[in-house]
């Protein structure tokens, strides 16, 4: 892989774990304020993909912004009944990229680092915070049967 050194850097400097959906991540914010006692205001994580290793289509029930800060542009794709929407987060504003989008609650949602080899640290921020209890990861056949329009994308960002 092209950036193999400065990916290893970066998971073994940050503290950086396997991530259920894919990639690595390491939360760097809770709020103390809660909404009912146990879910936080605000969370906040780093988060790193390779071009190797995605984020594969989940729903999470808080609206979630994402910041890039370095790396490979990365692809968020949100899917829905009529819909593939794609948001390229990069530096390269002449480009297309955005440094930040925003995934709204509830849309199903995965990202790829499409450069051979590249690699994307971003961070996401997640309001009302995130709670696992809210992850919903799904599988390929469940996205097939809902969204079969959607084949070649689901394929790539599910298992």
């Amino acid at each position: 892989m092209k950036h193999t050194q400065r990916i290893n850097e970066l998971i073994q400097s940050l503290g950086l774990l396997a991530h259920p959906e894919g990639g690595y991540y390491k939360e760097t914010y809770r709020s103390v304020e809660t909404l009912d006692g146990e879910q936080a205001m605000m969370t906040s994580i780093l988060f790193l993909l390779t071009s190797e290793n995605a984020s594969n289509f989940h729903r999470i029930q808080s609206d979630e912004h994402w910041y890039f800060h370095e790396g490979s542009p990365l692809t968020v794709h949100v899917i829905g009944e009529s819909v593939h929407e794609q948001k390229r987060l990069g530096l390269d504003l002449s480009a297309g990229q955005s440094p930040y989008h925003l995934v709204k609650k509830q849309d199903i949602f995965g990202s790829e680092v499409q450069e051979e080899g590249g690699y994307a640290l971003v961070s996401c921020a997640v309001a009302p915070g995130f709670m696992f209890r809210d992850f919903e990861l799904f599988s390929r056949q469940e996205l097939l049967d809902q969204y079969p329009q959607h084949e070649e994308i689901i394929c790539r960002l599910t298992a």
